[in-house]
């Protein structure tokens, strides 16, 4: 089955320019584009009834979708009008699509992303790859020699669907990887026999790092022999380590595992200090 690329619109800049990111993206992959609308009808306009409300959204919807065909006028679009909340709506629209790319307000390079509650339920609740894109996100980035950076953690099977969709990426857009693991000195406490025994083996704490980085790479590097790869490995905190290689991406991938909480799921704390800090799209991955 061929899973569209879906974008959320709502009118806003940001949207438009997530729905712009989308369009490029379903051109490369040679993808279909799906574009999803949530909304509900507003009693408080009391001039207006519920088919002269559905008649506003339709016609602005037409508009955006409009202007990607003019861009790209062999691109596959179909739109879905959801009357209902638009978290629900879109982490549903996610399930079955490909990718979900949703707008976020953005407020310079100090703040890159500012998350509603729809923007963290839905990247909570997603099983599918969603991407962030700022209002005045450039295309010329993607052609500028930046790399896809993607964060990778603990083995290879931890990092395997970020490390996966980043090199897709990459290969979709004829870029680099360019693969970062964060570490730290561990408390004394936290050593083992075992653990003393591979660090041992392997030289000491950073060529550990190394090597493990290099064996979450590997397969990847083999099943995507054209995209050229960068191993950073750097001491640090995982959230600042991947956000000092932002100025040199194009887009940054961060795998996910949601927490559940009393209150509902909750986005992990290096993708939730990139969201806010990236310059870039930002594509948050939920671990398989």
């Amino acid at each position: 089955m061929t899973r569209p690329i879906t974008a959320g619109v709502d009118g806003t800049e940001e949207s438009l320019a997530a729905l712009d990111w989308a369009a490029r993206e379903a051109v490369r992959r040679g993808l279909p584009l799906r574009v999803v609308h949530a909304w509900r009808y507003a009693e408080a306009l009391a001039a207006a009834d519920r088919d002269t409300q559905h008649g506003w959204v339709t016609q602005g919807v037409e508009n955006a979708v409009r202007s990607v065909m003019e861009r790209h006028p062999g691109l596959a679009v179909t739109t879905d009008l959801v009357e209902g909340g638009a978290a629900d709506a879109l982490a549903e629209a996610a399930a079955g699509a490909d990718m979900l790319v949703l707008g976020s307000r953005g407020h310079g390079r100090v703040v890159g992303f500012l998350l509603g509650s729809v923007g963290r339920q839905v990247i909570a609740e997603a099983v599918r790859p969603v991407v962030l894109v700022r209002a005045g996100d450039e295309p010329a980035a993607e052609a500028a020699g930046r790399d896809v950076v993607v964060g990778q953690q603990g083995g290879p099977e931890d990092s395997a669907a970020a490390l996966r969709f980043a090199f897709e990426t990459a290969a979709a857009r004829g870029a680099g990887v360019r693969a970062v693991r964060a570490w730290t000195l561990p408390p004394v406490f936290a050593y083992s026999p075992g653990s003393l025994q591979l660090l041992d083996e392997a030289g000491g704490l950073e060529p550990y790092e190394k090597q493990a980085l290099a064996d979450a790479v590997r397969p990847w590097r083999e099943r995507f022999p054209q995209v050229p790869v960068t191993e950073h490995v750097e001491m640090g905190s995982a959230g600042q380590v991947l956000l000092s290689a932002a100025d040199r991406a194009q887009l940054m991938v961060v795998g996910r595992r949601a927490h559940r909480t009393a209150v509902g799921a909750r986005i992990g704390s290096v993708a939730q200090g990139v969201l806010h800090h990236a310059g870039c799209p930002v594509a948050v991955v939920p671990h398989d």
